[in-house]
């Protein structure tokens, strides 16, 4: 069993990947009930368990959906349809938000240095919210922007076309925050940590808009230390972008829809937030 993999909270077992019962926990109250079949009777209904591993499966390793039917964990056509159910039922994003919350309750979230940024990836099918990459040749692409606290734990999420510039994402990504966000005040400032590529007045007037103080590089401006909000900002965004990657179904987009893209995206978020708060004192 590999470092990684415990940093994701899964655990590598003979037949797969499974949840710890300590993830499981988290996530078995907000399933939906289940929904009565039209026939009176029917076949045994795959284990929630069962499918959500299944989907966990597809979501970390990339492999298509019908692949599953070789695991013997969950049938594809099981595991997605749960998908789906789930997706409709917001599941994956309150699953993030519960987890929010706990880290809310644990640590308390570290509004006072907040940082955001935003990662391209490839999108070869197209689909919603995608574009031509600027950096691969034009090909289909997605970005993801997100927003992060202090210590780098993901509070807001925004999808958008490759060729999307980040600055254009701000405002979307503010606006997804799964909490309520504090209001900043002279006693607890909010700082907000970008790169040269968000030096844009549109960038300026949304952080006095939202009351952030900013920290902000202007373009031409030698890279060089930019005291306290660079010791605190410059790896806040890094940790969970990387994060994604180790979910192979996010390092290449295989979804064309927009929605089922972020309910995999959410997840994601969802199991890097628990990692915090599962972490051991």
């Amino acid at each position: 069993m590999g470092g990684e993999s415990e940093a994701m909270g899964l655990v590598k077992q003979d037949d797969g990947w499974r949840l710890p019962d300590e993830l499981w926990a988290k996530m078995e109250p907000l399933l939906p009930p289940r929904p009565p079949h039209p026939m009176g009777c029917h076949n045994p209904r795959t284990p929630d368990r069962r499918a959500m591993e299944g989907i966990l499966l597809v979501l970390r390793t990339g492999m298509p959906w019908r692949a599953l039917k070789a695991t013997g964990i969950c049938g594809p056509s099981s595991a997605y349809r749960r998908f789906r159910e789930w997706l409709e039922a917001g599941v994956f994003r309150e699953f993030w938000r519960q987890g929010l919350l706990a880290y809310e309750a644990l640590a308390g979230i570290d509004w006072e240095w907040l940082a955001m940024d935003g990662a391209m990836g490839k999108a070869p099918l197209g689909g919603e919210k995608t574009g031509p990459n600027p950096t691969d040749r034009a090909k289909k692409g997605t970005k993801k922007s997100l927003l992060t606290d202090g210590r780098g734990v993901p509070l807001g999420l925004a999808v958008a076309g490759a060729n999307v510039p980040d600055f254009k994402q701000m405002r979307s990504s503010l606006q997804s925050l799964p909490v309520e966000r504090p209001t900043p005040s002279a006693h607890a400032p909010q700082g907000m940590c970008l790169d040269k590529g968000y030096d844009y007045d549109e960038v300026r007037a949304l952080a006095e808009e939202y009351g952030f103080t900013l920290h902000l590089p202007q373009r031409g401006e030698p890279d060089k230390p930019r005291s306290a909000a660079r010791r605190h900002g410059a790896g806040c965004w890094s940790a969970p972008t990387g994060g994604f990657n180790k979910f192979r179904r996010l390092l290449v987009r295989w979804e064309k829809r927009e929605d089922t893209y972020l309910a995999m995206l959410h997840l994601a978020l969802g199991i890097i937030t628990w990692f915090h708060n599962l972490l051991p004192s």
